[in-house]
């Protein structure tokens, strides 16, 4: 016979509330105590890239030759005023590096943005209209994969020429067919379930059913693959930048600040360092957070 005490605990678990299963994954990925110091990191970049005017000691593109390569503040002759030091034309590192977050930011969102948009559009009508649709939109991301990636975008550069629309443009070009396939995939597997087959005896449309029906379900995993391919798209505006065709002087990208430091890297290392380690730590960041993305909404990794 149940005891009292029992009974009540019974009663009282009946009563709570269910969890949402958005609410249990948020729960997850805040456990996570390395995804969430990544993803503080990431918001500090965000916030500096938005900030920037304010938090820039000196104009980026103010020269000073009298300046050339001054070491960083802790070096001897090293001022508070250029904590990071100068590069060959005398202009503050800082300054440089905190405003070149605002290209590699808004690239690797805007991107993003871009080509998740047509990779979701894309792979929903390959994975549930089939057929020539499916078919069609196969064979041209089968084309576009057997490409490297940077040579495509190298060679499209070069079409192009430089230039940070024709950037966005050239990444852009490839970079739908990642999220393309995923939902592809997810779409053909979601098709023949009980709610969508359900919907469709009902006499929705195909629009309502993908839509409605199928595309909520597949979001997470595509914010979760979005998130990690920004580090990516990251790395490739920095490798343009840094090939020279890129983002063009004298505005400030992580990639030509690195390149710019070739020539000095014995006298000047501090150039091509702090430029870098600025890349690795947003990228090293992205990938950390969007890992935990992963764990704590993947239904498949759930303890």
């Amino acid at each position: 016979m149940t005891s009292i005490p029992a009974a009540a605990s019974l009663v009282t678990d009946a009563t709570q509330p269910a969890q949402s299963p958005l609410r249990l994954s948020w729960q997850r990925f805040k456990s996570n105590r390395f995804a969430m110091g990544a993803s503080m990191v990431v918001v500090l970049f965000i916030l500096m890239a938005i900030f920037a005017p304010w938090l820039a000691p000196h104009d980026p593109n103010e020269t000073d030759l009298l300046r050339r390569l001054q070491v960083p503040v802790w070096m001897q002759g090293g001022e508070w005023s250029y904590p990071l030091g100068c590069d060959a034309l005398g202009r503050d590192l800082l300054s440089r590096i905190i405003y070149g977050s605002r290209v590699s930011i808004f690239i690797g969102a805007t991107v993003i943005f871009v080509a998740t948009a047509i990779g979701v559009v894309a792979g929903l009508l390959a994975g549930y209209l089939r057929g020539w649709v499916d078919a069609v939109i196969s064979r041209l991301v089968d084309i576009l994969l057997a490409f490297p990636y940077l040579l495509f975008a190298i060679g499209l550069m070069a079409t192009m020429g430089p230039g940070l629309q024709n950037i966005i443009l050239a990444l852009a070009y490839k970079e739908w067919v990642i999220p393309c396939r995923l939902v592809r995939g997810e779409t053909m597997a979601l098709r023949e379930v009980e709610y969508v087959e359900a919907a469709r005896a009902v006499g929705a449309s195909s629009f309502y059913i993908m839509a409605r029906e199928i595309l909520p379900n597949i979001l997470s995993s595509v914010i979760v693959v979005s998130t990690l391919r920004i580090a990516h798209v990251i790395i490739l505006e920095a490798s343009l930048s840094f090939l020279g065709i890129g983002v063009q002087p004298p505005t400030a990208s992580w990639g030509s600040l690195v390149a710019d430091g070739r020539a000095f890297i014995w006298d000047g290392w501090w150039v091509s360092t702090f430029s870098g380690f600025a890349i690795l730590m947003l990228v090293l960041a992205i990938n950390v957070s969007s890992q935990g993305l992963r764990d704590a909404f993947d239904p498949r990794l759930r303890d």
